[in-house]
């Protein structure tokens, strides 16, 4: 009887250690669990986030009606010098607010725009049956400052890292003109290299509040900003707004 319980308790040790052994085992092989990472921590001081934003884009106007006639590669130049300032508990988030200059300028077929004119409203007179500019153009130069919420995927690794960023800009119109090159007759034929230049801001809003967004990888990104208010005068001409989409580089 003895030896039968002896057996039987020994049986008993070896299966309970066996057991325990697994068991030991098994939590040794399985994945930690999940640390959550305290953001509030980083040190961030001496990383680069977008200082400088330069975009190059392409110029439309939303609402154009049909009887404006453009032509030629509408475009934008914005250089802006950004202060970048982290959330200090979650530094994947961030604000960045700055300052800089936009121009933009969009190109005229057999249309010469007035803005210098004495009329109530801005003329988009068509000259297609008289002398016309070769070329012809119309540009408009803001002030602006912009302001942004920014998400960096790893915050750490700035210029290694997915972007993402909303915004607004708000600007102050400083320069609108108008250049029109090599003056021809209807059919196309040179009659002298006479320029025109007129500048006006009559007829123009003199501010200008801009939705923003971008995204991107790095130093490289896509944007796009498309302006909210009214870019003529309500009343003075065409509701249109600009748009423009492009390439954004940033760094510093």
């Amino acid at each position: 009887m003895m030896k039968k319980l002896t057996l039987v308790l020994t049986a008993l040790s070896f299966y309970a250690f066996s057991f325990a052994q697994s068991d030991t085992l098994t939590r040794i092989g399985a994945p930690a669990p999940a640390v959550k990472r305290d953001w509030s921590k980083m040190n961030l001081s001496n990383r680069a986030n977008d200082h400088l934003v330069i975009q190059l884009g392409y110029v439309g106007w939303a609402a154009k009606p049909d009887s404006i006639k453009t032509k030629g590669l509408p475009r934008s130049l914005s250089v802006y010098f950004m202060l970048d300032f982290p959330f200090k508990t979650d530094p994947r988030f961030s604000v960045g607010i700055g300052a800089g200059i936009s121009g933009s300028s969009i190109g005229f077929d057999k249309t010469i725009v007035q803005i210098a004119g004495n009329s109530t409203k801005l003329n988009f007179k068509n000259v297609s049956d008289t002398s016309q500019f070769k070329k012809f153009k119309l540009t408009t130069v803001y002030a602006e400052v912009p302001v942004e919420l920014r998400y960096t995927v790893h915050p750490e690794h700035n210029a290694k890292s997915w972007k993402f960023v909303v915004g607004a800009k708000i600007g102050t119109m400083l320069n609108a003109h108008t250049k029109g090159k090599t003056l021809q007759t209807k059919t196309g034929t040179t009659l002298n290299a006479y320029t025109l230049k007129e500048s006006s801001k009559r007829y123009f809003n003199g501010t200008r509040l801009s939705g923003t967004a971008r995204i991107g990888y790095g130093i490289f990104s896509v944007f796009g900003t498309y302006q909210i208010n009214q870019f003529i005068k309500e009343g003075l001409g065409p509701n249109v707004h600009p748009y423009s989409v492009g390439l954004c580089i940033s760094g510093l």
